[in-house]
């Protein structure tokens, strides 16, 4: 099978997923895209920018994930970092709504599209499961054993929680914030694992 990981950050979505499938992962940051490339070798990493390699590449693939950027959409920013003076007043990235409905009306295949919980009702009904929202073409059982401790930000606990050690790169923006960023592998797997009706190990 040949999947598409959209916005793929150091892949904690794609983690659990094995090494039986063919993976391109799109990463525009390129001290991102190496930790990614260090950790998943057997994948394709294309360091370019992901909304536009959606559009020319759809038809490639039989599974597409894409999680685009949350931090003008996220109900912790509006309502914890802009009341506090810690941020400023954005408008919402419209990319997330431009895939969903791209995605919707042309795809054939699989699909699901990550993003947090926002501050402002949905523009189109999602599904929800481990604190994230979810608009995909298959059903998605609601997963509430996954950790917080990436959301909440407990240092001490990102290396262990993601299994992913950064120690060496050098990234643009704070190291807390690229694990911020790093979708749970568990929720991740389960996803998938929703995606192709594979039978979970746990109960849900």
């Amino acid at each position: 099978m040949k999947i598409l990981n959209l916005y793929a950050g150091i892949g904690g979505n794609r983690k659990l997923w094995g090494d039986q499938h063919e993976v391109t992962a799109i990463e525009n940051n390129p001290e991102i895209a190496r930790a990614y490339k260090d950790f998943f070798p057997r994948d394709e990493l294309i360091l370019t920018d992901a909304h536009q390699y959606l559009l020319e590449h759809y038809k490639e693939f039989d599974f597409i994930w894409s999680s685009p950027p949350c931090q003008s959409h996220s109900q912790i920013r509006k309502n914890v970092a802009f009341a506090r003076g810690q941020a400023k007043e954005v408008y919402p990235d419209m990319r997330l709504y431009q895939e969903i409905l791209f995605l919707k009306h042309y795809f054939k295949g699989k699909w699901v599209v990550e993003n947090v919980m926002g501050y402002y009702e949905p523009l189109i009904k999602p599904q929800r499961s481990g604190g994230h929202y979810f608009w995909s073409n298959f059903h998605i059982s609601n997963k509430t054993r996954v950790s917080r401790a990436i959301e909440c930000g407990r240092n001490s606990e990102y290396i262990k929680i993601t299994g992913f050690e950064l120690k060496g790169y050098k990234f643009g923006k704070r190291k807390d914030q690229v694990y911020h960023n790093c979708i749970n592998s568990e929720l991740g797997l389960h996803i998938f694992n929703c995606a192709f009706k594979i039978k979970q190990k746990t109960l849900i």
